[in-house]
């Protein structure tokens, strides 16, 4: 079933969650350094891009699709250049800001086309602006066909409990990309997507596919979700619902580089079912999507064209 270019722009996905500047400074790496044993890197090209909830609502657009964005930043630099990056791409941007914030940053610095160093800036934010994001995500709730939650783990989603029962109670397809151990508060959703790492903290570890199915099939129905979409690198995706479970494997391609492949995931996810997809039916569509990410540098995105080609 493929879907036409005009029929996917009217789908509009309300992403809401932790959001943060990814830099870049790139340089070349001559010499080690003489004070200690690290190599000296003389930076020739910076690049900034939109990271975290931003690099996801990015994803909904470049797919052709329209996103607006719901989240908390300080009121540093990183913040304007952040909300400047966002809305340059088409995203409608709601940004709450909190003084007290720092605005997380993600800080790379590349040389011989390889991560030597990140840094990261980041605080958490304070309930009392979290508790005004509320309000207004029940504000633009009625406009949109389906809700991503993006948890980096930064804070911006203390209220999420509250915000799936109120999606819920709108009707919203509701899909959250989930961080911690406790996924108790994302009870209700219609579909999360852990990776590995991410659903061993959970339910522990398998030895089996039978053993991963029946853990993973217990959790979502202790938590009343719909599926979970477990993603699994080089062995493709499993989802869970209740009609069992459906497997698709990886694309076989070279991996330059897994940075933000499950943001394109859950984005193309999002996506398709705000036009009218089942998960079922978006399943392989976001495994192709993801396949292509890996193969681009640093925090991607996949066309249109590029997914339907």
């Amino acid at each position: 079933m493929k879907i036409s270019k005009e029929s996917l722009h009217l789908a509009r996905v309300l992403v809401v969650g932790d959001v943060m500047l990814d830099r870049y400074w790139y340089g070349a790496v001559d010499r080690i350094s003489p004070e200690a044993p690290v190599p000296v890197v003389r930076v020739t090209r910076e690049e900034e891009r939109n990271g975290g909830a931003a690099n996801v609502a990015y994803n909904v657009v470049t797919l052709g699709a329209q996103a607006s964005l719901l989240t908390v930043v300080g009121d540093d630099e990183a913040s304007h250049k952040l909300e400047a990056l966002v809305a340059h791409t088409g995203i409608q941007t709601h940004f709450g800001r909190d003084a007290q914030l720092k605005t997380t940053v993600k800080l790379r610095v590349i040389g011989r086309q390889q991560q030597l160093l990140r840094m990261d800036f980041e605080n958490t934010p304070q309930s009392e602006i979290l508790a005004t994001q509320t309000a207004t995500f029940t504000e633009l709730l009625p406009s949109h066909q389906a809700v991503l939650f993006s948890d980096y783990g930064k804070g911006g989603l203390a209220h999420v409990s509250d915000m799936i029962a109120r999606a819920q109670a709108a009707g919203k397809p509701i899909l959250i990309d989930p961080k911690g151990s406790d996924y108790s508060r994302y009870q209700g959703a219609d579909v999360i997507t852990p990776n590995r790492a991410e659903l061993q903290q959970v339910i522990g570890s398998w030895a089996s596919e039978p053993e991963l199915q029946a853990k993973a099939q217990n959790l979502r129905q202790q938590l009343k979700l719909q599926a979970v979409l477990l993603t699994r690198s080089e062995e493709g995706m499993t989802l869970f619902d209740a009609q069992g479970s459906l497997h698709v494997s990886a694309q076989a391609r070279e991996v330059f580089d897994v940075t933000g492949a499950g943001d394109t995931v859950i984005a193309t996810m999002a996506a398709l079912v705000a036009a009218g997809y089942s998960l079922r039916e978006a399943l392989p569509l976001a495994n192709r999507a993801g396949g292509l990410v890996v193969g681009k540098f640093g925090t991607a995105t996949v066309s249109y064209e590029e997914l339907f080609a």
